[in-house]
């Protein structure tokens, strides 16, 4: 009986896939790897909030005592950029959420198995590894969606903060051709965001992905341990970035402008 061992430098490099991958379908309707991954993240997010919503004390402790000094850290923050407590806490929710998902979402995304347990499937007369989840940030329908969604809650609430006409007017202003021009920019700017908004968390959550795939296929064992230090630090930082940016945009639009 004949053996064939297989170096680190003869085995095949992974598949690398920007796309999110296909893992069945549903009256359809095709369920990714990325897609279960967001549905295991909604689904703990729910766990968790029942488990500190329990059993809430006049004195907290334990894991209500750290979400506790998390709203007051986030709430802090907030009135530091909106210059009031009443704002900060009206606003809270959306930030929170926006905050919370995607911090999750990244830290998901680095979990021992995640991205190394799947199956493999042929593609081009090719056996290629399809893993069976994936970090959500790395699928674009989800950056995009969650830019959208972003975007559009923006402008809702500068809606409702100054009224649509007050609002619409610093997008189609017909004072002057300068205001006219500058109104055309400031709506070219809205879309500009949602692509800066998608990118900026696609490219950072991917890279890091890929990073991890590389650093694990040359080196199975502890040198891939910083880098995975180094990505709980960038999922949490892209979190904060994309959450303050919002919160950045919110306070502008329910400025009265001139």
């Amino acid at each position: 009986m004949q053996l064939d061992f297989i170096t680190w430098y003869d085995a095949p490099m992974p598949h690398i896939e920007i796309g999110a991958e296909k893992i069945f379908t549903f009256a359809h309707f095709a369920i990714t790897n990325t897609l279960l991954m967001s549905w295991a993240v909604v689904v703990f997010l729910i766990v968790l909030a029942q488990i500190i919503s329990r059993r809430m004390a006049m004195v907290p402790a334990g894991l209500q005592n750290a979400a506790e000094a998390g709203v007051e850290k986030l709430l802090g923050f907030m009135e530091g950029v909106l210059h009031s407590r009443e704002r900060a806490e009206k606003y809270f929710p959306v930030i929170a959420t926006i905050f919370i998902l995607i911090l999750i979402c990244n830290w998901f995304g680095i979990i021992p198995g995640v991205g190394s347990i799947g199956f493999f499937e042929v593609q081009n007369g090719q056996h290629v590894f399809v893993p069976l989840l994936r970090s959500v940030a790395s699928d674009l329908n989800f950056t995009l969606a969650l830019a959208l969604t972003s975007v559009i809650i923006v402008n809702v609430l500068g809606i409702t903060a100054l009224g649509f006409r007050s609002h619409a007017s610093k997008f189609f202003s017909f004072k002057s051709p300068i205001s006219f021009f500058v109104g055309l920019l400031e709506l070219l700017g809205e879309f500009s965001k949602m692509i800066s908004f998608a990118f900026r968390l696609f490219g950072n959550i991917f890279a890091g992905e890929v990073l991890l795939i590389i650093m694990g296929f040359l080196s199975p064992y502890i040198i891939p341990v910083p880098f995975l230090g180094l990505e709980i630090f960038v999922g949490f930082i892209q979190a904060l970035v994309f959450s303050m940016l919002t919160l950045v945009f919110i306070s502008i639009a329910i400025e009265q402008h001139a």
